[in-house]
């Protein structure tokens, strides 16, 4: 009885297009709701180990013996991405629904000059942002764009597989950590036998997998990938700072010949609680900005991105005033992220 309750609690929530589910040994379930709260599911019950074995049972169909596992999960068409982890009295379940089909660029705002970047034959395209914040939405949204637009094999390397692609005008081949490469560094490695055009890797984690990154965009691929990150001049030193001292000159000079694009973006909660929009900054690589990581003046990127509108680039600060001057934002939602708060004055005369 238990489990069949627990299956349709999951079926709840794939019909009311919720996009978190979370189980925790000895607490309510709980889920994100549209404009990006957690809230208990207080008409459940307070899940027992039992339960919590139960739903790792038709998650992972074996026992869970690590300390933390990061796997995929389908049930009636919809797929998940879920993270199980042993916490402080039990076990942590956070289940994220992966949309069945993928966006197209204007439902998630996309502009012209971000879909341009796919045009790119080589260099080295970052998605970041913090954890839930449409990454992987955006970026499966600007490779179905290449498969749409033009004739090149895409290669994926992903933990684990979300948005599922079918070829189009691409040839297209998805591979899943653990299943068919064993860490991202020797997945990289691997495919630059298959005669890629486009590559991404699913996350930049260690210090090997953004070198093999970096270096995949210099030999001539387009390469996609994210960073846990907050705006697009910190994923710069972020990378940067992430090689060994007597490296960083030498990496300054690779990152400022590979980099096309830094897209950093924040989900937030729209004014009239319908559900959530994204806010943007965007880096594109200028002269301006290919000068400032050879010298190491990461700080003075902001005024670039703030001079150069024209060719693309946007301050978060910005998109975030203009999302409030729509009055489709809040103004205390903006202030949580904003890294300015004089300039909403300074914008908007408030």
């Amino acid at each position: 009885m238990e489990l069949t309750r627990l299956l349709a609690l999951i079926d709840d929530i794939i019909a009311n297009k919720v996009s978190d589910l979370h189980f925790t040994t000895g607490d309510f379930p709980y889920i994100r709701n549209s404009i990006g709260e957690i809230t208990p599911v207080e008409a459940f019950w307070k899940l027992t180990e039992e339960d919590m074995e139960r739903v790792i049972s038709i998650i992972l169909l074996r026992p869970f013996t690590e300390t933390t596992a990061d796997v995929s999960y389908e049930r009636n068409g919809t797929r998940f991405r879920v993270n199980i982890s042993r916490i402080i009295g039990g076990i942590s379940i956070a289940m994220r629904t992966i949309p069945s089909t993928i966006s197209k660029p204007e439902d998630i705002y996309l502009t012209k000059d971000l879909l341009k970047l796919c045009d790119t034959e080589k260099g080295i395209i970052l998605m970041t942002g913090p954890t839930g914040s449409g990454k992987s939405t955006t970026m499966a949204t600007m490779i179905e764009h290449i498969n749409q637009t033009s004739s090149r094999h895409i290669i994926t390397l992903e933990d684990p597989v979300e948005f599922l692609h079918t070829n189009k005008k691409s040839l297209i081949h998805q591979r899943e950590l653990g299943t068919h490469f064993q860490n991202f560094p020797d997945g990289i490695r691997s495919i630059l036998r298959e005669d890629p055009d486009v590559i991404i890797v699913g996350e930049m984690r260690d210090l090997e997998t953004i070198r093999a990154a970096i270096t995949l965009a210099e030999t001539g691929h387009l390469v996609f990938s994210t960073l846990h990150t907050n705006d697009t001049v910190q994923t710069i030193d972020r990378i940067i700072q992430s090689f060994p001292s007597d490296e960083q000159n030498q990496i300054r000079m690779q990152l400022s010949l590979a980099l096309t694009a830094v897209i950093s973006q924040v989900l937030l909660p729209k004014a009239d609680k319908s559900g959530r929009i994204v806010a943007r900054e965007v880096m594109i690589n200028n002269d301006s900005i290919r000068n400032l990581i050879i010298r190491g003046q990461t700080h003075q990127m902001y005024s670039v991105l703030e001079t150069s509108k024209q060719q693309g680039m946007n301050l978060m600060d910005d998109a975030l005033i203009d999302l409030y001057k729509k009055k489709i934002v809040k103004r205390e939602t903006i202030e949580r992220y904003v890294h300015e708060l004089d300039r909403i004055k300074m914008i908007t005369g408030e």
